[in-house]
């Protein structure tokens, strides 16, 4: 593969692309869309003082990623077909130019293209950082996440399109591919956890309460709570009732972009060991759910174990502990989105190449 054909293969693709006023037009509405998430998240995160940053850097780059994977399917999947029904790309395909480097060379014109949305962000990006609290290691891992999923999307796309005839098909497939990945992946995960259960036996003994929902005392003061040894309580209730068991299929999530975004990114800690930024948060409720279901439940109201130096009953474990003790998943949900693309670049290059021996009724040669 010769470095020089594929650059120019790109080139022309980018020039293509440059030349369009609508192509502008599109960043520039991008730009709008940040200048309002940006305020917005300054006034959400407005509260957190010095640390803010954390937070509006990641809402920016979680908005980022999103309009990446809401556009890039229309600029990459009718790369290839698009320009065969152009009658382009047979004039292209008896160059030099090999049907690797013709395919690799719109590949990276479009990553370049999804990439330029991430240039339109850096302004903000740059504010979010000034803001104070943003981590250096939380903005390298997140950029090089935000690159590798445009090239991800750039990928599909462009494969896509050299696979299927029909400019529009591929660009339709693109988009279904993406929501598969982001949206499928949460409802699949929704679906199948909840169809498998299991049983709860669940042990309950309250604090008795008198007329007046006061809690009833064996000094008869009905100011005890918090106090087991002086409360009165009511006989012990056993029931049963069934649970989802999502710690079974939580690996359904690690392929999707903004999990694997938020699970790479290293989590900082606030105020009662809880996450500084948005990756943070999304990290906890996704590692939440690698955790099993407590199959036999016991509340005990009158039980002083069961409470705090506050007389709060319950101990729970905090987002730290929860990050901690579960296992991180976004390198294998990567490699299944890397190795996806690769195989779809394969079947488009074997689509592609030249001669070929069939081809689709009705598609243009030249």
């Amino acid at each position: 593969m010769n470095p020089s054909r594929l650059w120019t293969i790109a080139r022309l693709e980018l020039t293509q692309r440059l030349r369009a006023v609508s192509w502008y037009v599109l960043l520039g509405v991008f730009a709008v869309v940040l200048v309002g998430v940006t305020a917005l998240s300054f006034l959400a995160y407005g509260a957190f003082g010095s640390d803010a940053g954390a937070g509006i850097y990641s809402v920016v780059v979680f908005v980022t990623l999103l309009l990446v994977l809401l556009v890039s399917p229309t600029l990459s999947g009718n790369s290839i077909n698009g320009d065969r029904d152009a009658a382009t790309l047979a004039p292209v395909q008896v160059t030099l130019a090999t049907t690797g480097e013709i395919l690799f060379g719109k590949f990276v014109a479009a990553w370049i293209t999804g990439l330029a949305f991430a240039v339109v962000a850096a302004p903000f990006l740059m504010i979010a950082t000034l803001a104070g609290g943003v981590h250096a290691g939380t903005v390298v891992v997140s950029l090089v996440i935000l690159v590798v999923e445009t090239g991800v999307i750039a990928a599909v796309g462009v494969a896509l399109s050299g696979i299927l005839a029909r400019p529009l098909f591929s660009v339709a497939t693109t988009y279904l591919v993406v929501a598969a990945l982001s949206i499928g992946t949460v409802i699949g995960f929704g679906l199948v956890g909840s169809a498998f259960t299991s049983e709860v036996v669940s042990k309950t003994r309250s604090v008795a309460y008198d007329a007046d929902g006061n809690p009833k005392c064996t000094d008869g003061s009905g100011e005890c709570w918090g106090d087991a040894d002086r409360m009165v309580c009511d006989q012990w209730q056993t029931s049963t009732y069934s649970v989802p068991r999502f710690d079974r299929v939580w690996w359904l999530l690690s392929a999707n972009p903004f999990v694997i975004l938020a699970d790479a990114s290293p989590t900082h800690y606030g105020s009662g060991d809880s996450p500084d930024d948005a990756f943070g948060w999304l990290k906890y409720m996704v590692r939440q759910t690698q955790l099993a279901p407590d199959l036999e439940s016991v509340w005990d109201d009158c039980d002083p174990h069961n409470y705090d130096v506050n007389g709060n009953y319950g101990d729970y474990p905090t987002p730290r502990e929860v990050i901690d003790e579960t296992v991180p998943s976004w390198f294998v949900g990567l490699g299944v989105q890397v190795v996806l693309a690769a195989l779809l670049l394969w079947w488009a290059w074997s689509r592609t190449r030249t001669p070929a021996r069939r081809l689709p009724p009705g598609t243009r040669i030249a």
